[in-house]
């Protein structure tokens, strides 16, 4: 499953140059916005005019896209303006709203684990405090693995993905492992008075029923590692099933586990931490694109036709 998942993201990032971009770009102001949008004129402070997001300047009027229902008052504090694909775009209160839900689902997920995973580095001596603190966290374990799995759903369901289909392939795998969790303690862990962590713990083949949550996880790592660079979420691409499979076919020493444990939290928790001191524009990614997707077909043609008019004229001057 990771497999086909990690085949298949190779298609997220693919590099965009400056001249087909530059190519790209709209003349006309209409499909800029899934709303329809409409010129306005606007007198400058240098009384020289410009078209918004094209830089083309003249002598008198500032002709500006405004979107319908907007104020006509030149306002100062504006939101930055990138240019993307399909056309300029900018950063909007909703926006950040949503990518700090998904950054919040992954501390959740990377919290949740790290606090149930250090059960296994903890002592388990009668009379010590650590002993109290690892039998508050055993008693814990599937609360703890319930809230881990809502907070990797919640940033799934918030992810930026350009191909739609590995964005519900994501959303499937999770949607899988938490049936099979769910079919695993009602059937198999509940009636046998174990925790459903403890079960798949001494029952590996148990990791095929919870295994597509994990896949899930594995593969939003590698699109933030394919897509930023991040050297934790790339390493977590192949720990992850690395020792899910040891665990599963019993090929793994306990120690190599522990080990591969151990990394996982702390990279888990250098991963979801780092996510805040990225800019919000990089988890929304080219929303000119999103845009663009969201058109009904007959505008989605109708712009592609623009374009290539606009990339014909480009080549013959």
């Amino acid at each position: 499953m990771a497999l086909q998942l990690v085949s298949s993201a190779a298609f997220l990032c693919s590099p965009v140059s400056q001249s087909q971009i530059k190519q790209l770009l709209l003349v006309n102001c209409n499909y800029y916005s899934p709303r329809r949008l409409r010129l306005r004129l606007d007198k400058s402070r240098r009384r020289r005019a410009s078209i918004v997001g094209l830089g083309k300047e003249s002598s008198t009027l500032a002709i500006k896209c405004k979107a319908l229902g907007e104020t006509s008052s030149f306002e100062q504090d504006e939101p930055a303006v990138y240019q993307g694909v399909y056309g300029p775009w900018s950063v909007e209160p909703s926006d950040v709203r949503e990518v700090l839900l998904y950054r919040s689902g992954l501390v959740t997920a990377a919290a949740s684990f790290v606090v149930a995973a250090s059960s296994a580095f903890l002592p388990d001596g009668a009379a010590s405090s650590a002993s109290s603190l690892t039998h508050l966290v055993d008693s814990n374990l599937d609360i703890l693995y319930v809230l881990g799995s809502a907070g990797l759903g919640l940033s799934l369901l918030l992810i930026h993905i350009y191909v739609a289909q590995i964005k519900r392939t994501l959303r499937a795998f999770w949607a899988l492992g938490v049936i099979g969790s769910l079919a695993t303690y009602v059937t198999l862990a509940h009636p046998s008075g174990d925790s459903l962590v403890h079960y798949v713990l001494r029952n590996p083949t148990s990791i095929w029923f919870v295994g597509p949550l994990f896949a899930a996880l594995t593969g939003l790592v590698f699109k933030e590692g394919l897509c930023y660079g991040k050297l934790e979420a790339g390493v977590l691409t192949f720990i992850i099933p690395l020792l899910l499979l040891g665990h599963l076919t019993g090929l793994m020493d306990e120690g190599v586990k522990l080990s591969l444990l151990g990394s996982w939290m702390a990279l888990f928790i250098i991963f979801a931490a780092r996510k805040f001191t990225q800019p919000i524009k990089d988890d929304i990614g080219d929303k000119s694109v999103f845009i663009f997707n969201a058109l009904p077909e007959n505008e989605k043609k109708a712009l592609i036709e623009k374009l290539e008019q606009q990339k014909l004229g480009n080549e013959i001057n």
